[in-house]
């Protein structure tokens, strides 16, 4: 077979194989799902008015591909096309009752995809007139009251005792525990424990040799360093008797409830505030119409006088947003 033989061969080999990569690589493409994530807010030139929706219906349309999702409490969404969908432009469609349909053509991409939508005169971000007709029930001097729970430790003393490891050095070990940490020399192990006594807890606990060969000696923690009620501590010596010594402060911890006070904030028709992980028992106390009433929020989040929504954060916090009823306004 001559030079022109095998370069023509070559060629022929090289152009399957390139040709069966592209195969495989474009079936992986198609197998991978496309996530379209995004989130929905109210429309408003002022930045800070611009509320997420909760609750939006969010259609989208690729092709003969559609998928459907709802935004969650701080308006975000993710839809996750099914497998086979190719890369092409989308159509959403936004639908909640107290907004302007929304449709948006993007382009099918994995880029973050935000929806501004358009208030009715009925939603709620719309200032209401009130159902009489008369004037709206004023709401004013907002603040959100909570408790966490702290505790705080009461020192009552100090725990000291000593005690003695008797052993006699330069005894072959010979295989038979407990011996020295290289398995030489023969070793005695001995422990005490300590009682903080009840309600009450070690801190600080730390243990050493202060007497007779201490070069030759190991402090084995055991329940040294956990702290609580009782603590244990064992020492090995492997050399003549030693003196150790045991030392640890001894607090009484107390649970207190604090009770915090927050502020929310304003804009619009809604007021938004946020809560660490750790807050119990929420309530808003405001003055309605000049008369100051505390209003618990329960699991619920139930106001006779907003719509309330939360949502949680990573950290364990939740951030509020409460929406005034029909009939009444913020001073």
């Amino acid at each position: 077979m001559n030079a022109e033989s095998k370069a023509v061969i070559w060629s022929v080999v090289t152009v399957l194989l390139v040709g069966a990569l592209a195969t495989v690589l474009l079936g992986i493409h198609r197998r991978q799902r496309v996530t379209l994530q995004g989130a929905v807010i109210r429309e408003d030139s002022d930045p800070q008015k611009r509320q997420p929706i909760p609750e939006v219906q969010i259609t989208a349309t690729a092709g003969l591909t559609v998928g459907q999702v709802k935004s969650d409490a701080s308006g975000f969404f993710s839809l996750k096309l099914p497998k086979g969908f190719r890369r092409q432009p989308v159509t959403f469609e936004f639908h909640h009752p107290d907004y302007r349909p929304l449709i948006l053509h993007e382009s099918g991409g994995e880029e973050l995809y935000i929806a501004h939508m358009i208030p009715l005169a009925h939603s709620p971000d719309v200032e209401p007139e009130s159902e009489s007709g008369g004037p709206k029930i004023v709401v004013s001097n907002i603040r959100v009251r909570y408790s966490i729970n702290t505790t705080a430790e009461a020192d009552v003393g100090s725990a000291v005792k000593t005690f003695q490891v008797v052993n006699i050095g330069n005894v072959p070990c010979h295989g038979q525990p407990p011996c020295s940490l290289d398995g030489r020399w023969k070793a005695g192990i001995d422990a005490r424990s300590l009682d903080a006594g009840d309600g009450n807890e070690f801190r600080n606990a730390r243990a050493s040799c202060i007497a007779g060969p201490c070069p030759f000696t190991k402090i084995e923690l055991g329940e040294l360093a956990h702290g609580g009620r009782s603590l244990t501590v064992s020492a090995r010596d492997w050399s003549d008797t030693a003196t150790f010594l045991v030392e640890a402060e001894v607090v009484h911890p107390m649970v207190s409830n604090l009770v915090r006070l927050s502020y929310p904030v304003v804009f619009g028709q809604a007021l938004s505030f946020s809560l660490p992980g750790a807050a119990e028992g929420p309530s808003i106390e405001a003055e309605i119409n000049g008369v100051d009433i505390v209003f618990p929020l329960g699991p619920n989040l139930f106001l006779s006088w907003a719509e309330c929504t939360a949502a949680g954060n990573k950290d364990q916090s939740r951030v509020y947003r409460c929406v005034l009823k029909p009939g009444y306004r913020f001073r």
